[in-house]
Formats: C-alpha cells, sequence, structure tokens
C-alpha cells in the first residue's frame, strides 16, 4: 500500500509561517488506529486524511486526527485540505472561485474558495455548527494560577473567561495586554484539573493588542491534554470565539469581521480572518478563512 501525502503551512502567505499540516489525499479506507498511529508519527498539531464521502452532496469527507485523538472538526486542517483539492482539481472549481462541500463528524462544512491579486487562493469555511456557550468558567483566582499570571492581568468586566464551542470547546481568557500575553504558560497540574472538572483544558488566551494596524486581536492557544503545548492557528477556536465577541456585540446587526493574529510568540506567524453574521443579537453564521502554503510532497508505502 503506497499513501500520497503532502504538508502545508496554514493561515500564512509565506512558507515557515503558519500551521503545520500533512494532508493525506483520496486514501482508502483505513483502520482508525492506523490513522491515529500516522499522525503520532507525524507529530503535527493535526494530520488529514481525505477519504470518499458518505454524504453524497459533500466532495470529500475529512478524518482529523491529533498526535492523541480524532477530533469532529478542526479549521486549520478544513482550510488546508480545501486548498490541496482546489490545487489538484478535484474540488470541481473552474475560473478564479468555487465553492463545495466537506464532510466532518459535526456536519457539511461549506467551503468558498477565490483567488486573490497574488494569485493564492483564500480558502473560508462556514461552521457546521453556530457558536454554544459552554459551562461555567473557573475562578479568577484559579485561571490565574492555569496561566502562571497575576489575577490583576485578567479581564473581568464586559470581557471576562467564558467557555464556547462550534464543535470542539475552548476556554476564552482575555488578558490585559500583549506582554501578559507573552508570559502566559499553563501549569500541566491546573490544566489536568480543568479537564477534570469541565471536560476540556484547551485554553484561548487573547488581547485587544495585535501587533499589526489592520488586525484585531492577538491570541495563544494550548492543548496539553491532545499532546499540544501550543497550536499556531486554531480555526476551530477562531470560530467559537465568533461566539464570544458576538455576547458583546449583541446590539449589531450584519456581519461582524475580525483579523487574529497567532502564533506570533512562537515564531510562526499566522493571520486569521474571522466573520460572523449577526442578527437581532443571534449569530446565523460564522465563517473562518485563510491562505495555505505547500510545503512538501511524500509517499508512506510498504505497510503489512
Amino acid at each position: 500500500m503506497t499513501l500520497r501525502y503532502c504538508t502545508l503551512d496554514v493561515f500564512t502567505n509565506h512558507r515557515f509561517g503558519g500551521n503545520p499540516l500533512a494532508v493525506f489525499t483520496d486514501v482508502p479506507e483505513l483502520p482508525a488506529e492506523f490513522m491515529q498511529s500516522v499522525a503520532r508519527e507525524f507529530n503535527l498539531s493535526e494530520t488529514v486524511f481525505i477519504v470518499k464521502p458518505r454524504d453524497p452532496r459533500a466532495c470529500r469527507r475529512l478524518r482529523i486526527f491529533t498526535p492523541s485523538r480524532e477530533l469532529p472538526f478542526a479549521g486549520h486542517p478544513t482550510i488546508g485540505a480545501a486548498h490541496v483539492l482546489v490545487e489538484e482539481g478535484l474540488a470541481g472549481v473552474s475560473g478564479s472561485s468555487g465553492s463545495f462541500l466537506l464532510e466532518e463528524e459535526v456536519g457539511l462544512v461549506p467551503i468558498n474558495v477565490r483567488r486573490q491579486d497574488d494569485n493564492a487562493w483564500f480558502v473560508q469555511l462556514t461552521t457546521a455548527k453556530l457558536p454554544v456557550e459552554g459551562p461555567k468558567p473557573p475562578a479568577v483566582a484559579e485561571l490565574a494560577k492555569l496561566l502562571n499570571v497575576a489575577e490583576s492581568d485578567i479581564l473581568q468586566d464586559a470581557d471576562f473567561a467564558q467557555f464556547f464551542s462550534c464543535g470542539v470547546p475552548f476556554l476564552f481568557v482575555p488578558v490585559r495586554n500583549r506582554d501578559v500575553l507573552k508570559r502566559v504558560n499553563p501549569d500541566p497540574v491546573a490544566c489536568s484539573k480543568l479537564r477534570a472538572s469541565a471536560g476540556t483544558s484547551d485554553v484561548y488566551v487573547f488581547c485587544y493588542e495585535p501587533d499589526r494596524e489592520d488586525s484585531d486581536i492577538r491570541a495563544r492557544m494550548f492543548a496539553q491534554e491532545h499532546g499540544i503545548i501550543e497550536d499556531p492557528a486554531t480555526g476551530s477556536a477562531a470560530a467559537a470565539f465568533a461566539g464570544y465577541q458576538a455576547r458583546r456585540s449583541w446590539h449589531a446587526q450584519g456581519t461582524l469581521k475580525w483579523t487574529i493574529e497567532q502564533g506570533f510568540e512562537m515564531g510562526r506567524p499566522s493571520l486569521i480572518r474571522l466573520e460572523a453574521d449577526l442578527s437581532e443579537g443571534a449569530v446565523t453564521a460564522v465563517r473562518v478563512g485563510g491562505t495555505a502554503v505547500r510545503m512538501s510532497e511524500g509517499r508512506l508505502t510498504s505497510f503489512d
């Protein structure tokens, strides 16, 4: 058996930025245990396997694995896989724009693509699920221990810690500024405690002090339970973050847009474009978009 794959950097327009991803294209039916072993071998935040869809409306189905488990949805594997399908002419896109559906465990994920002026493909997904608020967050004292910062470094007014999910739950924690964000260093024991009490220890820490003039948010995401100390770009977290932001924009109508910086502290700068449609204070659609760069190609062969 020979499996063809490529690697990409996602949510960036240049190599060695963004979030690395391995994509296996049009693979046959494989045991989940085998795909998990391959993902563990690559040891990237996610590895995606593009397989035949079960739903005839979908172009392909995605199986997404971290080094430790399969995910029902993830942003940068969806963007990266869609980019590969368009590049290789497998998505039915002709010309400079198009749309198609990808099947994931959360449901059908609509994809829109368009060529930019620099000839790169901009890929945008619409989430299959809308953001849902989760359980009550830990007390500020516990959050401070979790992040290894002072309690005064954590915002507690209009912005405060909350759980939100678009299929994968995250704890969103706002901090005062970029200096505090840089100093965040999650405590493993506190992460385990959070996992036991809330069912997840994926923590998305952010501030409203980006580095770039045309950005709105600076963020870092930690997912120690998945073997990911820090993630350079997290599309599923950005999607859920739309729920967090919409909660604070209940008076708004139409489409809200944000540009999120992530991965800068890791030397893997990423830019995530987030959009949310609001009607009467409720989120009616969430879209996450970005570009990707192909890094390498290869084959896995001779499996018994």
